[in-house]
């Protein structure tokens, strides 16, 4: 089953996907276009792996990581189907990123690999964008790289585990106004959703709703103000997002932003 959150007449729905419909928790069905999207569900700890994919790794000039390279983000960054994500001006590359996107279904601690499977809930689609302006380097990602506010769409739907009979053969793609520019599959991962989650539960206790985004293959490129992206995986279904300018956000100065590189500099010059 695929399940969604949307908005529609001014209230909250629980919903699930019916025959290209939505079914709203109180039983109407109204079309995908009439309802606003919201992510799928309420993320909780937010887990992000960087250089996931080798192919991508190597386009970066960079090797995969040996372990898991893990960040966190952060719940105001993600944005439902169909939303904006902003570009801020000034900035020359911010790229897409499609990922699959885990959700936990229950607490999970020091989990054994090949039971790992039985505390996924389902799987949805995420589009992690990234700022390549603001990284300070591969390995340790910036803050405002990956925790803009609605830098990340996800969604639209929430298809449940049991319906995805291999999570580790799905084909990903992105387009960019309807031209392909990235596809890849997740069996081509370096560090597959079982080891993620063996590795993560180690250490830490996951939860319901908790998400890990699984990285994204190579094939990246700049995206543009009024740019629409999609991406999209097999079996779970298509996140449609639309770049938008400073303007649109109603920020009229508009300023490039500081680079991370010349903050630091000033701050190693007053002390």
């Amino acid at each position: 089953m695929k399940r969604a959150r949307v908005a529609y007449a001014g209230a909250v729905h629980e919903a699930v996907e019916t025959n290209g419909q939505v079914k709203l928790d109180d039983g109407r069905l109204v079309q995908e276009n009439e309802v606003v999207w919201l992510p799928p569900v309420n993320p909780r700890t937010v887990f992000a792996l960087g250089l996931n994919y080798a192919d991508h790794a190597k386009e970066l000039d960079f090797q995969a990581p040996a372990e898991p390279l893990v960040f966190l983000k952060g719940p105001n960054a993600f944005v439902g189907h169909r939303g904006q994500s902003r570009r801020p001006a000034g900035v020359e590359y911010m790229h897409y990123e499609c990922e699959l996107a885990v959700v936990i279904g229950k607490k999970a601690r020091h989990v054994k690999r090949e039971e790992a499977y039985q505390y996924v809930k389902g799987y949805t689609i995420a589009n992690d964008y990234a700022i390549r302006d603001y990284l300070e380097n591969y390995f340790r990602p910036n803050l405002r790289v990956k925790n803009r506010d609605g830098c990340t769409p996800i969604g639209p739907w929430l298809t449940d585990a049991a319906d995805i009979a291999d999570p580790m053969n799905l084909a990903l793609r992105t387009f960019v106004n309807g031209k392909l520019t990235q596809e890849g599959n997740t069996r081509d991962m370096v560090f597959g959703i079982r080891d993620l989650i063996e590795y993560l539960s180690r250490f830490m206790t996951l939860e319901e709703n908790d998400i890990i985004l699984t990285g994204t293959p190579e094939g990246l490129s700049d995206t543009a103000a009024e740019d629409i992206v999609v991406t999209e995986i097999e079996g779970i279904g298509r996140l449609e997002n639309t770049v938008v300018s400073d303007e649109v956000f109603g920020i009229q100065e508009v300023k490039k932003e500081e680079s991370h590189a010349s903050h630091r500099g000033r701050i190693h010059e007053e002390h």
